[in-house]
């Protein structure tokens, strides 16, 4: 609003005031929330940093499983029991809210013995192997939770600097000059006022001083 659209007037001075109160209100808790925000971002940048060194870790113990089964079993057999495990993994999905942000949750299936018959009599290597797999792909899941969940966070981070940043340096300051300038109007009137009030005065005291000496001719 254009300065000179602003009614200099006590209840305006007030509403005025309440506003910059209020967004000074909203600011702090704008900033608690970035703040709390970036904890749980980089809460979340240590636990998939952390993941993926487990993740490391698994796919190495999972091929060195496969190699000793295709050592103990040949690679023929370990061909068959691959075209036999299902290639879809059902995968739960939730929702997080974090500080109002909503984060997906990945659930995927724990680890089921195989029921088809050729499968029953797995060997334990080749069963072995299936559960490292199975662990790597649990892995591959929490990873990619947290990575999503990284960047809705960030978007809301930055969204969240960007309104605070605006009433911080653009309304804030805004409301502050207009009540400094109806408190400008008002000394401005006040001064109007004091002027016109010893203008009268003089003009009194002089009829007063011309009754005066009309009383004393007379």
């Amino acid at each position: 609003m254009a300065l000179e659209n602003v009614r200099p007037t006590r209840l305006e001075l007030l509403r005025t005031r309440r506003r910059i109160q209020v967004a000074k209100r909203g600011l702090n808790l704008l900033k608690l929330k970035r703040t709390a925000l970036i904890q749980e971002f980089f809460a979340l940048s240590r636990a998939a940093r952390e993941l993926r060194g487990d993740l490391q870790r698994k796919v190495a113990r999972g091929y060195g499983s496969i190699r000793m089964a295709e050592m103990l079993e040949g690679p023929i057999r370990l061909e068959n029991v691959a075209m036999l495990i299902p290639q879809i993994i059902p995968v739960r999905v939730a929702t997080k809210n974090v500080m109002g942000v909503r984060t997906p949750r990945l659930y995927g299936a724990a680890y089921v013995p195989l029921e088809a018959p050729q499968l029953l009599d797995l060997p334990t290597s080749v069963d072995e192997s299936i559960r490292h797999f199975q662990g790597i792909y649990q892995v591959v899941l929490n990873i990619a939770e947290k990575e999503n969940a990284m960047r809705r966070l960030l978007k809301e981070i930055e969204r969240t600097k960007r309104r605070a940043n605006a009433i911080e340096n653009v309304l804030v300051p805004r409301l502050e000059s207009t009540v400094r300038y109806i408190k400008f109007r008002f000394d401005e009137l006040e001064r109007d006022s004091f002027s016109m009030l010893k203008t009268v005065k003089r003009k009194i005291e002089r009829a007063a001083e011309a009754a005066e000496g009309v009383a004393v001719e007379g």
